[in-house]
C-alpha cells in the first residue's frame, strides 16, 4: 500500500486580466476608451438631445440669430463631423475590448488547466485512500475470522 506523494504546485499564479491589460495600455488608447465611455453614457445622449433641440429651436424661432435656417445644412455638418470621428475612436475600444476578451479567455483556460491537474492529484488520492481502507477492511476481517476461529478450537 502506497499513497502518492505530497503534491506541489508548480504553476504561476494567477494573473488579473484587467491588471495585465491596464499595463499595455497606452495613452492613445485611454483617450478612446474614456470617449466610448462618455459617448455611450445617458448624460451624452440627453445633453446632445438637448442641445439638438435648443439648436432647432433657436433656428426656427430665430429668437437669436438665425444661424442655421431649414432644412440645417450646419447642424447636419456638423452631426455628421461628431459621427466619422466617434465611429472610429469607438471602434477602436471595441477591438480593445475584443483583445482584453481573448487574453482573458486565454488566463482562464490556463486557470483550467491547473484546476484540472489538481483535481486529478485529489482523485488519485482519494484512490489510495480508498485502496488502503479495502486492505484494512481485509486484514480486519482476516483478523475477525482468525480471532473466531481461535475461539472455536477445541482447548
Amino acid at each position: 500500500m502506497q499513497f502518492p506523494g505530497r503534491f506541489q504546485h508548480n504553476h504561476a499564479p494567477v494573473k488579473n486580466v484587467n491588471q495585465v491589460f491596464e499595463e499595455q495600455r497606452t495613452p492613445g488608447d485611454r483617450i478612446a476608451d474614456r470617449f466610448a465611455t462618455i459617448m455611450g453614457s445617458w448624460t451624452f445622449i440627453i445633453t446632445q438631445s438637448v442641445l439638438l433641440v435648443a439648436w432647432v429651436t433657436l433656428n426656427v424661432t430665430a429668437w437669436i440669430f438665425h444661424w442655421d435656417p431649414y432644412p440645417f445644412i450646419l447642424l447636419n455638418l456638423t452631426l455628421s463631423f461628431q459621427a466619422a470621428y466617434a465611429a472610429p475612436i469607438i471602434m477602436m475600444s471595441q477591438n480593445r475590448q475584443a483583445s482584453k476578451d481573448r487574453v482573458e479567455a486565454h488566463l482562464d483556460y490556463e486557470v483550467n488547466q491547473k484546476a484540472e491537474e489538481e483535481v486529478r492529484v485529489i482523485l488519485q488520492h482519494l484512490e489510495a485512500q480508498n485502496e488502503a481502507i479495502l486492505e484494512i477492511m481485509h486484514r480486519l476481517e482476516r483478523l475477525e475470522a482468525a480471532q473466531q476461529n481461535a475461539g472455536a478450537a477445541p482447548a
